[in-house]
């Protein structure tokens, strides 16, 4: 089978629709969803995080014009500012961050949420003012571009929306297998308004290798999920050496670190499309590689760093694997998953990441081991200034939407990055990552004036505790009362200075949830 073929396979396989027709269409953003933007906004009081890696900083008042910041006051606005703003929201006692970034997404199969509009409500109400969809939605004809454009002029209530295109897909003229259809379909890409292209493994070397050249020519981003069905020929480390600006997941990592042969140990029955066997010897790659400190893997981390390339590791979405009694009871499923979304959750022979069939204690000690090594190298290359965003890819594997992104933080957190070099991650890097290839600076992702009025509004302290980010919060005993209490969560989410009350965002999808329900 071509590579091309194996590759659209693969998007069948996690359960890809490529008809838009059978998403429903997002509604316009409703009259009581989201304040503004104003003429003047004044955050006051709050506790500054200002997300490049710079300590806490407060009380500092944030004067928002438009959707702009227009200026921070250390102490306090001046008296004549603070009573002119249309609308003063009290964060005294309360921290501000920038809008936190999604490096990757994906909202499209109706057999899971078939109203876009669930996904985009749980990130907003988890303060994630910007994704990257890699894709949003699979297949042509998909409304990846014209949600992007609503969500531009505000009309739909959702993050900052970046389309990139899977390669070879979305476009009807076959499959672009020279490099000649390669730099023809990156430019048709770029042509519709796609930002850059996730590539699947789908290219021989010489069809990426163009493929990669074009987009850099076109100023367009490029990132890869290095399936097992190309790593013989493209692993990581050959491809970042082709070009490739950044590699999510753990694909091609240790493929690139074997210590006794050029090619991983798959046992003879192993079959990639049975994804039990598929992802039960993912965590088997670990012992065949090379051990943290060897000369090899030095040498790998140096190469990373010294090429520029991004980690998006998404942790999170293959966390069930190391417990998957804990992940199908989290706090928030009952509330606010879909039932729909439970279902493509449970074990299954054909949905995507559903592969829990026949788990075993051995697969969770295999796995627990797996990110043990996948996390070292993850703070090698972070250590020596590589950098790494924080990406969710939700929507499989007991990972809904908001929720699963503060999860990737903690689990960020867990790999050893530092509280302030995870929110970091969360924030300017992520947004660099997105703008780099277009040669800007980014419009967001840091707290300072001409900056996009991206922020987030926590009544706690997530650098002492990223629990206080979930929707549901965080369970605390008060020793003076002697209750339990749930604190914490996100306040407001403000997007282009737009104001969002996250409690009020959630609360909508609980009724989604309902409704689905009741309709059962």
């Amino acid at each position: 089978m071509k590579s091309w073929k194996i590759a659209l396979a693969a998007l069948a396989a996690m359960g890809a629709q490529p008809l838009a027709a059978q998403m429903q269409a997002v509604p316009d953003r409703a009259i009581d969803e989201g304040e503004g933007p104003f003429g003047t906004l004044l955050i006051r009081g709050a506790t500054v995080i200002e997300g490049t890696g710079a300590p806490p900083a407060g009380p500092i008042d944030i004067m928002v014009e438009g959707n702009r910041i227009a200026a921070l006051y250390p102490g306090g606005a001046p008296a004549e500012q603070a009573q002119a703003a249309q609308r003063v929201i009290d964060a005294q006692g309360m921290y501000v961050l920038p809008g936190f970034v999604d490096t990757h997404g994906h909202n499209g199969d109706p057999a899971k949420a078939a109203q876009p509009s669930y996904g985009y409500k749980l990130w907003l109400a988890h303060g994630v003012t910007t994704v990257r969809g890699v894709s949003f939605y699979f297949g042509s004809g998909t409304p990846d571009i014209s949600d992007a454009e609503r969500s531009t002029a505000n009309t739909i209530t959702a993050p900052r929306l970046i389309p990139y295109a899977v390669f070879g897909d979305k476009w009807s003229r076959g499959a672009p297998d020279t490099p000649a259809k390669a730099r023809d379909w990156v430019r048709w890409a770029k042509a519709q308004g796609y930002w850059g292209i996730k590539f699947f493994n789908s290219a021989t070397p010489q069809v990426l290798a163009a493929a990669l050249d074009e987009a850099e020519l076109q100023q367009m981003g490029t990132v890869a999920h290095l399936a097992q069905t190309g790593v013989a020929e493209v692993n990581a480390r050959t491809a970042v050496e082709s070009g490739l600006d950044g590699v999510t997941h753990f694909y091609g990592h240790f493929e690139s670190l074997l210590k006794d042969s050029a090619l991983p140990y798959y046992p003879e029955d192993y079959n990639y499309f049975d994804e039990q066997s598929r992802f039960g010897w993912v965590a088997r790659l670990a012992p065949q590689a090379v051990e943290p400190g060897s000369d090899k893997w030095e040498d790998y981390v140096d190469l990373l760093v010294d090429s520029d390339v991004t980690l998006s590791p998404t942790f999170n979405i293959y966390s069930a694997s190391r417990d998957v009694m804990a992940a199908k009871t989290r706090d928030w499923h009952a509330k606010y998953t879909l039932p729909s979304l439970m279902d493509f959750y449970a074990p299954s022979a054909t949905n995507h990441g559903s592969y829990y069939k026949d788990w075993s204690s051995e697969d969770e000690v295999a796995w627990r081991n797996f990110y043990a090594k996948w996390f070292d190298l993850t703070k090698d290359f972070h250590d020596r200034g590589g950098r790494v965003t924080a990406g969710s890819d939700p929507g499989y594997i007991y990972q809904t939407w908001g929720f699963a992104y503060i999860g990737e933080l903690e689990m960020l957190r867990e790999a050893g990055l530092s509280p302030l070099a995870v929110i970091r991650a969360a924030t300017i890097d992520g947004a660099r990552e997105i703008y780099e290839p277009r040669g800007v600076e980014p419009p967001m992702g840091r707290i300072a004036v001409g900056q996009l009025a991206d922020l987030v509004i926590v009544p706690e302290n997530p650098l002492a505790n990223l629990k206080v980010l979930y929707g549901t919060g965080h369970t605390r005993l008060n020793y003076e009362t002697g209750a339990i209490e749930q604190v914490g969560g996100v306040r407001w989410t403000i997007k282009d200075g737009i104001v969002y009350d996250a409690p009020a965002l959630l609360a909508d999808v609980a009724r989604m949830v309902e409704e689905q329900r009741a309709g059962r």
